[in-house]
C-alpha cells in the first residue's frame, strides 16, 4: 500500500475534502493510504507529525493555489523538502493545480502538473471533472510503483491518461506557443463557461440558505441555455437575476438581468469570449456597478472568477 501526503493550505480545504472523495476508491482498494494534517489528534507535536508522515510518504501531492504558494510552511517546508526527496527517487511529486496561479516558475513548475495540462481545477465545467484526472495520476503512479522497486526517474513527467512513464530526459518547461482560436473553439468554451456558471449559482445559493437563518434561494432551469436564480428574505424576495448564453443585441456572449430571463432584450451585465493568444477567457463588458471587485470588469476571467463576478452582481442587493 502506498502511502500519499497532501500538502495544503488551510484556505483550500473544501477543496482538498473533495479530492479525498476521488481517491476513496484507491483506498478502499488497498492501493494507498491518505494523510493530511487534519489527521494529527489532540495532544500530538504539529511539526514533529507532519514530519514524520512527509518522510515516509510514497507520494506527495501540492494542492497548490495562491495560498499555498503564500505560505511559507506549504511552500518553505513541505513543499522544499518534498521537492527533494523526489529528486532523491524516494518520492513522487505531483502537483494538482487547484485554483489559477503563477506556478509555472515555482520548484516544481517542470514537473507533469494534474489535472491536464496544469488546467485548474476549478476552471474545468465540475470539480469532479478536474479530479478525476487527479485520481488517475495517482493510480498510474501507484501501478508504476507497484511493479518496480524504485520510483521512475525523479523528474519525469506523467502524463494522468497515459498508459506508460514518460521520459525523463531535461528539457525546457517554456513550451507554449501562440494559436489561433477557431469559432468552434470560442462556442465550445461558451457553453463550457454557461454551464460552470450555472452550477457554481446552484451550489452557491443552496450554500447562501443554509448560512443564513430566514433567507430561501431558488434556481430554475429554463432551458439548456438559461435560468434564473432568486433569494427570498423571510418569504419576500430580495434579488433575482437571469443569467442565458447566446444572443443578445446581434452580440454572442453570457449574458446577466436583474429582470430574468423572460425579456431578453436589455441586460444588466455581459460577458464575451476573449483570448491571449495561448488561452480563453471572458471579458465583461463593465455594466456592472459590484463594488469591491470592480477591477474584473476590465480583466480577461477564468471560469472560477467569471462566476464569482455574476455572483457578485446577484448578491449585491442582499447587503
Amino acid at each position: 500500500m502506498l502511502r500519499v501526503f497532501k500538502s495544503y493550505s488551510h484556505v483550500d480545504e473544501d477543496l482538498r475534502k473533495e479530492l479525498d472523495k476521488h481517491l476513496s476508491v484507491l483506498r478502499r482498494q488497498g492501493t494507498i493510504s491518505t494523510w493530511d494534517d487534519r489527521r494529527i489528534g489532540p495532544g500530538e507535536e504539529l511539526h514533529g507529525e507532519i514530519s514524520a508522515h512527509l518522510e515516509s510518504a510514497d507520494i506527495i501531492l501540492l494542492l497548490v493555489s495562491a495560498d499555498f504558494l503564500a505560505s511559507d510552511y506549504c511552500y518553505d517546508v513541505e513543499m522544499e523538502r518534498a521537492m527533494e526527496r523526489h529528486k532523491q527517487g524516494s518520492a513522487r511529486v505531483i502537483p494538482v493545480i487547484l485554483r489559477p496561479c503563477d506556478w509555472q516558475k515555482a520548484p516544481f513548475g517542470n514537473l507533469k502538473a494534474c489535472p491536464n495540462d496544469g488546467e485548474p481545477v476549478v476552471n474545468h465545467t465540475t470539480l469532479d471533472e478536474g479530479f478525476l484526472q487527479v485520481a488517475q495520476a495517482v493510480r498510474q503512479v501507484a501501478a508504476m510503483k507497484s511493479t518496480n522497486s524504485t520510483l521512475p526517474d525523479p523528474d519525469g513527467s506523467i502524463e494522468p491518461n497515459s498508459a506508460t512513464a514518460v521520459s525523463s530526459s531535461p528539457r525546457s518547461s517554456n513550451l507554449k506557443i501562440k494559436r489561433r482560436f477557431s469559432d468552434h473553439d470560442r462556442h465550445a468554451f461558451e457553453t463550457k463557461a454557461f454551464e460552470f456558471i450555472r452550477q457554481y449559482f446552484e451550489n452557491s445559493l443552496q450554500a447562501l440558505q443554509t448560512e443564513n437563518t430566514g433567507l430561501q434561494t431558488n434556481l430554475r432551469r429554463v432551458d439548456n441555455v438559461s435560468f434564473e436564480a432568486r433569494a427570498y428574505d423571510d418569504g419576500r424576495e430580495v434579488s433575482r437575476c437571469g443569467i442565458w448564453l447566446g444572443g443578445f443585441g446581434g452580440m454572442d456572449g453570457i449574458h446577466f438581468s436583474y429582470d430574468g430571463v423572460s425579456n431578453r432584450n436589455s441586460c444588466n451585465e455581459s460577458m464575451s469570449v476573449v483570448d491571449d493568444g495561448y488561452t480563453l477567457f471572458l471579458k465583461p463588458i463593465g455594466m456592472a456597478q459590484i463594488g469591491q471587485i470592480g477591477q474584473l470588469q476590465n480583466s480577461n476571467l477564468s471560469l472560477q472568477e467569471s462566476a464569482e463576478y455574476f455572483w457578485s452582481i446577484f448578491i449585491q442587493r442582499l447587503r
